[in-house]
């Protein structure tokens, strides 16, 4: 009898530590934890939870009787806790955990910053995604809706079988995601966006450009080529073009600064200006002729013909009769219509081909001026 008196506490013992939470032990019913991180575009989403799988603990083979009856439809009373009605909490044991670097949207609702717990209502053919501010509960023993933060409701689908209860991001664009519960043979997937990226983006760039990335002039210039591709926050990408050219102990002239801000300038329409120190910088010394050759084809792919032809002749006046210089003006006479020019150039440019491509593809441009 001794014996059983010590025992049975000891078993008890034993079954409590394999579940108590806070302690590095096994999880509770071999439902493994696992997280999932996603950015979507500057904002970092994760979920970490436990994942049960459709085969128990022991090993009986539950599918088809997940849904509706091992995680019951509706609000349940979950025998412990606060006693109340409460929802599934989309996985296992401790919360399921949502997190968020950034204000998002979700199903078009705004949710702030922050980590909550997740929760799920089933139901046979609408589900309701609940996240609540009580993140560190167990479960939803203790859930109170009076501190959910956001509802929407969300529509189940079939899907590949899956045995472990997984989560992932689905459909992924540059500030838009969906994040999906998949399990047994179903998919519940809600949609995360993010409407205001390029405003983190630059939130983001303003702090780091006064760590080291600001302490160079090709900091200031990368943050202006994302103002400039994005078409965003121009007024702010002057200052930093700026920066990139005066700053003191950082600021360089030189083509890249001044061309960089001339671009801006162009953008915000402000043209003489632009073209102004355009001009700077096309006659800089580091403007190789490699450089305002590049320029000179930006200036063609924006159908801006007669502007390019001028860049490329000035490059001729600049840097004389070489490969560069000879490829700009056949495209460019070409462009402006003005085949003869353009087939002398061609021919030239095809003498001084650094490689076999450049061979091939002005031997190509030659042909098609010759006829």
């Amino acid at each position: 009898m001794r014996m059983l008196r010590f025992s049975l506490p000891l078993a008890l013992a034993a079954a409590a530590w394999a579940q108590y939470p806070g302690l590095t032990l096994p999880p509770s019913g071999n439902n493994q934890k696992a997280a999932v991180i996603q950015f979507i575009g500057p904002v970092k989403v994760s979920i970490e939870y436990s994942s049960p799988a459709v085969h128990g603990p022991d090993g009986k083979d539950r599918r088809g009787q997940i849904w509706g009856k091992l995680v019951p439809y509706g609000m349940t009373n979950l025998g412990f806790g606060s006693g109340n009605p409460g929802p599934w909490r989309a996985g296992a044991n401790e919360n399921t955990v949502f997190t968020v670097s950034n204000d998002v949207m979700i199903e078009g609702k705004l949710l702030t910053a922050g980590r909550y717990g997740l929760h799920m209502l089933a139901g046979p053919e609408e589900w309701t995604l609940i996240l609540s501010k009580n993140s560190d509960a167990w479960g939803s023993f203790f859930y109170e809706e009076g501190k959910d933060a956001l509802r929407v409701s969300v529509k189940p689908q079939k899907h590949d079988y899956r045995e472990w209860l997984t989560y992932e991001f689905t459909g992924r664009k540059p500030a838009q995601a969906t994040a999906e519960l998949q399990w047994e043979d179903l998919s519940v997937g809600w949609t995360i966006q993010v409407p205001n990226a390029n405003d983190i983006y630059i939130s983001h760039l303003e702090k780091e450009l006064t760590t080291t990335p600001g302490f160079s002039h090709e900091g200031y210039i990368s943050a202006v080529q994302f103002c400039l591709a994005e078409n965003t926050h121009l007024e702010q990408a002057l200052k930093w073009a700026d920066a990139a050219i005066n700053m003191r102990y950082v600021g360089q002239a030189n083509f890249l600064t001044l061309s960089t801000k001339a671009q801006v300038l162009s953008k915000l329409n402000r043209e003489a200006e632009a073209k102004e120190i355009m001009l700077t910088a096309l006659n800089h010394p580091t403007a190789t002729p490699l450089l305002i050759h590049q320029y000179g084809r930006q200036l063609l792919n924006d159908k801006k013909n007669q502007e390019a032809l001028e860049v490329f002749q000035l490059n001729a006046k600049r840097n004389g009769d070489v490969w560069p210089v000879n490829v700009g003006l056949a495209r460019a006479y070409a462009a402006v219509g003005d085949k003869p020019k353009a087939l002398e150039h061609a021919k030239k440019a095809l003498a001084q081909a650094p490689d076999e491509v450049n061979r091939k593809s002005l031997e190509s441009m030659v042909e098609s001026l010759s006829h």
